[in-house]
């Protein structure tokens, strides 16, 4: 019998330490409802749980987006059903001018109505916006990322729907014409700009000129369109100027330069160039389009609104069409990124998270053998008192 090593103590007292130590985890994993507290509770599994982690969280957010796309699009259809609106009603004062029971006097003040119905129509296209961005200036262009990874976007235009763009501006003022524009030939000019203006319109009102097209020769040089002051109170000068880039492009494709012109406005025009270009560039004879809105002054005119404006509800229907089609598309990838959320959590969870029976029954297994330890680290440090017995 020995005194100095109580060996049945030190083994009773080692499986008390495992077996708190094992208490210890499970009331930690009861407690967090998860298997895996830290990496050494499984270090692949860690891995892979975070993984998912990502994607999960991911796919959420990625359903969000497509909420705020869907948000986005009812913005700008919303303003569309109230283009569709004015529209319908353009189209029915175009179908009673048409009528000629109505005299000129009746014809200017269903006119008066048409012009501020397309001054709406532009004032909504405008204004229509979404977070400070605009939706139907013709300039909105958008990804929506509806995915957890790299790339998984869509992509969304809006066309403009303001009245110049549907060919439904109002027109004032009576018709005008170009005189006076002729061909000019370039030698070895002095300044890097060509510049391009128009003679005087005949007429005391110009008529509601949207768009003015001059067409040039191809120099390469950077062009300016210059609108000058023409006799008359009525007559406002403009200027546009196209950089090198884009004018060599548009002559290219269209062979022509396109100036904007606010209705109401006398234009006069004549022909010149200046500019440091190539020997013997020739400037072509200029020509002058018009491009004018809805006119209901007369029957004919009227009857050709109806066309015109038939021709823009179908652009608007086509639009609000295709926002729709867009709209239910990002409803059913909602759908499908909750349906995917969801099964990668329930994979996460079977990685990660606890049996809580199992664990209770690992628990109940660990505290009834840490209690057993106990005991016996007890009548363990008893023993060695036998030894007095034989010392008396």
């Amino acid at each position: 019998m020995i005194i100095n090593h109580n060996m049945n103590a030190m083994n009773a007292h080692r499986q008390l330490g495992v077996g708190t130590t094992k208490s210890g985890k499970s009331m930690e994993k009861l407690s967090s409802g998860l298997r895996i507290n830290r990496a050494g509770d499984d270090a692949a599994g860690l891995a892979i749980s975070e993984k998912m982690r990502g994607q999960i969280r991911g796919l959420d957010q990625a359903s969000r987006n497509a909420q705020d796309g869907i948000s986005l699009i009812q913005t700008g259809e919303g303003a569309l059903t109230e283009s569709h609106s004015i529209l319908q009603r353009m189209r029915e004062l175009s179908v009673q001018s048409s009528n000629d029971t109505n005299v000129d006097v009746d014809r200017s003040e269903i006119q008066k109505e048409v012009d501020q119905l397309s001054q709406e129509l532009t004032r909504i296209a405008d204004t229509t916006e979404f977070n400070t961005q605009n939706l139907l200036g013709g300039d909105f262009k958008a990804k929506f990322h509806i995915g957890a990874n790299q790339g998984q976007d869509i992509t969304l235009e809006i066309n403009a729907m303001d009245a110049k763009s549907l060919n439904v501006a109002g027109v004032i003022g009576e018709k005008a014409e170009v005189k006076g524009v002729t061909g000019v030939s370039v030698k070895n000019l002095t300044e890097n700009e060509i510049t391009i203006k128009y003679e005087t319109l005949k007429g005391t009102k110009a008529e509601a000129v949207e768009k003015t097209t001059a067409k040039l020769s191809d120099d390469g040089q950077t062009i300016t369109v210059t609108l000058a002051q023409a006799a008359g109170d009525d007559t406002n000068a403009g200027k546009i100027t196209a950089s090198k880039a884009d004018i060599v492009k548009a002559l290219k494709s269209t062979g022509a330069v396109r100036v904007e012109v606010e209705k109401g406005t006398d234009l006069a025009a004549d022909l010149d160039a200046t500019g440091a270009v190539p020997a013997d560039t020739a400037v072509a004879k200029g020509e002058i389009s018009k491009e004018v809105g809805i006119n209901v002054s007369s029957q004919e005119k009227a009857s050709k609104a109806i066309t015109t404006i038939n021709n823009a509800i179908q652009t608007v229907s086509a639009e609000r069409s295709k926002l729709g089609s867009y709209q239910n598309r990002l409803e059913h990838t909602i759908n499908n990124l909750n349906t995917s959320s969801e099964n990668l959590q329930a994979s996460e969870s079977r990685v990660r998270d606890v049996d809580m029976a199992k664990e209770m029954m690992e628990f109940s297994k660990n505290n009834i053998l840490q209690q057993a330890a106990q005991a016996m680290l007890a009548q363990a440090n008893q023993a060695p008192q036998g030894v007095l017995q034989l010392l008396r």
